[in-house]
């Protein structure tokens, strides 16, 4: 069972979270921290008492937006000791997932936070508690020696290749898995308009909104170039077909998708007037 340490300084939203987690019959202890002070006070007086000491923690519930250090600023601290407590990111701001991540958080819950999305959270946070406990196996004693045993013969069989293992994140050819609150659906690459790169991140934006996957930019640009994406920045995919205008201000390009206006870099501008003027002829 879990020990918990909810911060978040704003204080319905953390007699919330409160709440909920003390509701769950996998949560032991649930204390709450109201700024990143009071929190780093709590956290290491369990770190010098050890896993099992009293005030021990095993999970921090960490908002990010707070007064005075920032729930990230709190996470890089933490990252410094040899065994710190689990991290879950729980904010309203859907923008810091890719930082999240790389600062190994468990998981990362958007408010207002439901209560079966917040189970996942506790869910996931067990499952890697139980991971990190698991004893290192031990080498095999080695088995004595046996003479060697040919076999007979035996009739040849033609040989059944094995299934070829898909990407992790495709379904067939024409859908991208993306999670959402906790549950994984397929999205059709024919409705993404246009990629973002967010460090070893991509967002993929559709007409419904946006969704974060983890692949790099460069992957997706090889993956989906047969499916008429072009790169057009550093951080920009573009599917062609989408592009509603191309724009030249000032010796500067952009290019519009739907509602959004994305810049295209030099080395990429003249071979995408280029694609535009093919696609237009024909």
């Amino acid at each position: 069972m879990l020990r918990v340490l909810a911060v978040d300084d704003e204080k319905p939203l953390l007699e919330e979270l409160l709440y909920l987690l003390r509701s769950d019959p996998r949560v032991r202890s649930a204390e709450g921290a109201s700024d990143a002070t009071e929190a780093l006070r709590r956290i290491t007086r369990a770190l010098e008492a050890g896993p099992d000491g009293a005030d021990g923690i095993d999970v921090v519930f960490l908002d990010i937006h707070m007064a005075g250090l920032t729930g990230l600023d709190i996470a890089r601290l933490l990252a410094g000791f040899a065994r710190p407590p689990l991290i879950v990111f729980v904010t309203a701001h859907e923008g810091f997932a890719v930082q999240a991540f790389d600062l190994k958080a468990v998981d990362y819950v958007l408010k207002p936070v439901r209560p079966e999305r917040l189970a996942e959270a506790v869910r996931r946070a067990c499952a890697q508690l139980d991971r990190d406990r698991q004893p290192a196996p031990s080498a095999p004693a080695a088995a004595p020696a046996q003479p060697p045993v040919v076999p007979a013969a035996a009739p040849q069989r033609p040989s059944v290749p094995e299934p070829a293992s898909p990407a992790s994140s495709e379904r067939g050819a024409d859908q991208i898995a993306v999670e959402l609150g906790g549950v994984t659906r397929f999205v059709a690459i024919a409705d993404i308009a246009h990629v973002e790169a967010q460090g070893d991140y991509a967002r993929l934006h559709t007409a419904e909104g946006s969704h974060l996957v983890r692949i790099p930019l460069s992957t997706l640009e090889e993956r989906w170039a047969a499916r008429g994406f072009v790169r057009i920045h550093r951080r920009h995919l573009v599917a062609l077909a989408r592009i509603d205008e191309l724009r030249l201000d000032a010796g500067a390009t952009s290019v519009r998708v739907g509602s959004a206006e994305l810049q295209v870099s030099r080395r990429h501008a003249r071979a995408l007037r280029d694609l535009l003027m093919r696609q237009a002829t024909g």
